[in-house]
């Protein structure tokens, strides 16, 4: 039978707790801030003035910026299986915990050894191991609370904390660098972030044993339209069904992160003739931190009702004419429209990030989603590989004109994979009787 009841309101403490928590594992998105304060590709390889409020620190050229945000991806996506398994064997409150303090650690190593090593160790090692151990805590120990009917929306609410964080990072980040430098800012963060998530990690709480969210069948009715079996990782790994989720997660992420990591700078080639904008390119990184946290909530109430795979294909189709349209838009000096065109590719960005622990959820049942998913983060952190490529691309013409053709490009093929991918049947993967699959 299904269960009516609603849900405990520790299943909401767990929610806004874990939002809490990626506001500052969100520090990611910040990093076009000290990307700008550390590039100058005439003088890379030289050391910043001595007079300087930079002193010690080394001149970079894009492709060296974009490899510490690169490692941090890799490693953060790495580090959600162990931390997958942290929060469902151990508890989630120890995994964010554990991530905070890492995170924070690197922060402040990055800061102190005011080098390209230091950023590639403390914020891309040390950071990525924190962001994926903390970040795998929350949205699977909030998903184990609700039914299918909120999943998207609960997922959306978790890890829209992590996109909003841009909304006072990119702000604070700037702030820190002027008053204190490079230095200052990662220590002052490093700090702040360790206090925050140390706190709000102990309210994170899972489900008892036994525990049935309402609207899910807990008879062993294998035919009903609710129910979905519980998948263990080994049994998962052997579906089509996982790989085709890993594969969506990384054209889905690849357009969003090409954005993120150059956001300040594509606001100032827009608006190369307007003071404003110059002086405070930042306010590009704050308003897609805000669409990207709304895209996550938005992006995850509307799948609930019409389902993933429409939300998916509908938001990678939209995303990939506005790609497509970015090297116009940056050439014609229309800030308005550039804000709406970014808005847009932050929006599906985000909108993917809830998505896809609601297609594992879906897929492969809720009481191994923090490992499961885990295995399905791969996608995310192999989706920055086009960043890089943005990088280099950037280096040799000038431009980014051809990543972002490359990135739409990726993001219709995603259209076109959301339609083939239908939910994988336990029985017929265990030897007996196939029925028909569930699209999702």
């Amino acid at each position: 039978m299904q269960q009516d009841q609603k849900v405990p309101i520790q299943a909401w403490i767990t929610t806004f707790a874990g939002t809490s928590i990626n506001l500052c594992l969100g520090i990611l998105y910040a990093w076009s801030i000290w990307k700008s304060a550390l590039v100058n590709v005439d003088l890379a390889g030289q050391k910043f003035p001595a007079d300087s409020m930079n002193a010690g620190w080394t001149y970079l050229t894009n492709a060296q910026a974009a490899t510490p945000f690169t490692l941090c991806v890799i490693i953060f996506a790495v580090f959600m299986i162990p931390g997958g398994k942290i929060q469902d064997k151990i508890s989630p409150k120890f995994g964010a915990t554990l991530g905070g303090l890492l995170l924070a650690a690197g922060c402040i190593l990055a800061g102190l050894m005011k080098s390209y090593t230091g950023l590639l160790v403390g914020f891309g090692i040390l950071g990525g191991m924190g962001m994926g151990i903390g970040y795998a805590a929350p949205t699977p120990a909030a998903l184990k609370w609700f039914g299918p009917k909120k999943r998207g929306l609960v997922a959306g609410l978790v890890v829209g904390g992590y996109g909003g964080a841009a909304l006072y990072i990119g702000y604070l980040g700037q702030y820190l660098i002027d008053k204190y430098g490079v230095t200052g800012s990662f220590i002052g963060l490093g700090t702040f972030f360790a206090v925050v998530v140390i706190i709000a990690g102990q309210l994170l709480k899972t489900p008892e044993e036994g525990y049935v969210p309402p609207g899910v069948d807990n008879t062993q009715d294998k035919g009903a339209a609710s129910y979905v079996a519980s998948w263990t990782t080994a049994e998962m790994s052997k579906t089509w069904q996982c790989y085709a989720l890993i594969f969506m997660f990384i054209l889905t992420t690849q357009s969003g992160l090409l954005i993120i990591s150059s956001a300040k700078g594509i606001l100032a080639s827009t608006a190369k003739d307007i003071p404003f904008f110059l002086a405070n390119a930042w306010i590009l990184v704050s308003f897609g931190g805000f669409v990207n946290a709304a895209g996550r909530v938005g992006t995850g109430a509307y799948s609930d009702k019409i389902g993933r795979t429409n939300a998916y294909a509908l938001n990678c189709g939209i995303s990939a004419l506005c790609l497509f349209s970015l090297p116009m838009v940056i050439a014609s000096k229309n800030v308005l429209l550039l804000f709406v065109v970014v808005g847009i590719a932050y929006w599906q960005y985000g909108g993917g990030l809830a998505l896809m622990p609601s297609f594992t959820a879906d897929f492969f049942g809720a009481k191994n989603l923090g490992a499961n998913y885990g295995i399905v983060f791969i996608g995310w952190g192999c989706g920055v590989f086009v960043a890089r490529l943005g990088g280099w691309i950037q280096d040799v013409t000038g431009s980014l004109n051809y990543a972002f053709y490359l990135s739409g490009a990726l993001l219709i093929l995603g259209v076109i994979l959301a339609k083939v991918v239908t939910r994988p049947n336990y029985e017929a993967y265990h030897g007996k009787e196939d029925t028909e699959s569930v699209r999702v």
